[in-house]
C-alpha cells in the first residue's frame, strides 16, 4: 500500500469513528433548558474537514436528528472539493443542504443527483443503502453547508430505501426574516420531504437590526446552528458554528441576528428510542450493527452505487468491547 493511501485510510478510519466520541472542549450551560455545544473538527475522506456538532457526550439528539456535520466556507477553487468514496447506512435518514457549492450524490439505488445550493437531498437507507458524495469536476470555487443524519423509527428503519431530490421548497419573509421550509412544518406551511418522526428544519436569514419572534411548538426540543454570522437568541449570544441546544416546552423564539447571517433551526418531538451509532450505522444492539458490518463488507445488502468508478470504502474495525445503546441523554442501554 502506497503512503498516500496509508494516509487516506488513516483519516477515513477517524471520520468514522462512533460519532459518539466527539469530545469538543468548552461545552457552556448557558440557562437551564439551554446548552451551547461547539462544533469539533473530524476529517472526512480526503479533503474536507467538518465541525461535528452531534452527537456529544451532553447532547445526542435534538428530536430525531441524531448527527449534524457542518463544513466550511472552503475555498475548493484549486482543490478537489468533497470526495467521500462508496459507503454504507442503515437505519437513517441524510439530508443534505448546501449554502455554497455543487455536490454529485450517486446511490446504489441507481440515482445521479447534483445538488446546489436552495436544493435539498433527502436519503432514506431503511434497511440499507450506499451512496458516494463527491464535487464535480467543475465546481464552484467555495463549499458550504450541512449534513444531518435523523434516526428512524420502527417499522421505517426495516424498510425500503428511498432518495428524494427537492429544488423547490417552501420560503418566506416573516417581518425582517427570511425563511426556507427543509422539513416538517411551520407557520402554516408544509416541506415537501417525507420524514417518519414529527420533525423542523428551516433555514432562518435575519434581514434587519429588529428582533424576530417564531411561534414554536412546546412538544418539540429544539437546537439553533449559527452556520454562518451570529445571533442573539432570547438573550442568549449564539456563537458562529455553534449548536444551541434550547430544550423543550417553548412556545415561541425571539432572535437578534447580524445581517447576512443565516441559521438552521432543527427540532422535533424527544426521540426515547436508545440507539447504537457506529461508523455509518444506526441500529438499536451490538448484534445489529455487526450483521451491518458484515453484510457490507460480504457485498451484501446495500448494493452497488451507479457510476462510480471508486473501491467502497472499507469498514472499521469494531471495537473490543460490546456497542451499548445510548438514549438521546446518553445514559447507556443494555
Amino acid at each position: 500500500m502506497s503512503e498516500g493511501r496509508r494516509a487516506y485510510s488513516r483519516a477515513v478510519e477517524r471520520t468514522e469513528k462512533m460519532p459518539a466520541e466527539t469530545r469538543p472542549p468548552g461545552v457552556a450551560t448557558v440557562d437551564p433548558g439551554s446548552v451551547l455545544l461547539p462544533g469539533h473538527d473530524v476529517p472526512l475522506g480526503r479533503y474536507t474537514t467538518v465541525r461535528r456538532l452531534l452527537p456529544q457526550r451532553q447532547r445526542r439528539l435534538v428530536g430525531a436528528w441524531c448527527f449534524v456535520d457542518h463544513f466550511g466556507p472552503d475555498d475548493v477553487a484549486e482543490r478537489p472539493g468533497m470526495e467521500v468514496p462508496p459507503h454504507p447506512h442503515t437505519g437513517l435518514q441524510t439530508v443534505t443542504w448546501l449554502l455554497d457549492g455543487e455536490i454529485l450524490h450517486r446511490d446504489s439505488l441507481g440515482n445521479v443527483q447534483p445538488i446546489r445550493p436552495g436544493q435539498l437531498n433527502v436519503m432514506t437507507s431503511g434497511h440499507g443503502i450506499a451512496h458516494s458524495e463527491r464535487s464535480p469536476a467543475q465546481h464552484p470555487p467555495l463549499m458550504h453547508g450541512v449534513q444531518l443524519w435523523v434516526a428512524l423509527p420502527d417499522p421505517a428503519r426495516a424498510g425500503e430505501a428511498d432518495f428524494a431530490h427537492h429544488a423547490e421548497l417552501p420560503r418566506w419573509r416573516d417581518d425582517d426574516l427570511d425563511v426556507t421550509l427543509l422539513v416538517g412544518e411551520l407557520a402554516g406551511e408544509r416541506s415537501p420531504a417525507v420524514v417518519h418522526t414529527p420533525l423542523l428544519g428551516a433555514q432562518l436569514e435575519p434581514r434587519g437590526p429588529a428582533p424576530a419572534t417564531l411561534r414554536l411548538r412546546p412538544d418539540f426540543e429544539y437546537g439553533l446552528l449559527a452556520m454562518s454570522g451570529a445571533a442573539d437568541v432570547d438573550g442568549v449570544a449564539l456563537t458562529p458554528c455553534a449548536l444551541l441546544y434550547l430544550g423543550t416546552g417553548r412556545e415561541r423564539l425571539t432572535l437578534r441576528g447580524e445581517p447576512g447571517s443565516r441559521l438552521l433551526l432543527l427540532g422535533g418531538t424527544p426521540f426515547d428510542e436508545p440507539l447504537v451509532m457506529w461508523w455509518n450505522f444506526v441500529g438499536r444492539s451490538h448484534e445489529e450493527v455487526v450483521a451491518a458490518r458484515e453484510d457490507w463488507m460480504a457485498g451484501h445488502r446495500f448494493g452497488v452505487v451507479a457510476d462510480d468508478p471508486a473501491p467502497p470504502l472499507p469498514a472499521p474495525a469494531l471495537p473490543t468491547t460490546r456497542l451499548k445503546a445510548r438514549d438521546r441523554s446518553g445514559g447507556v442501554h443494555g
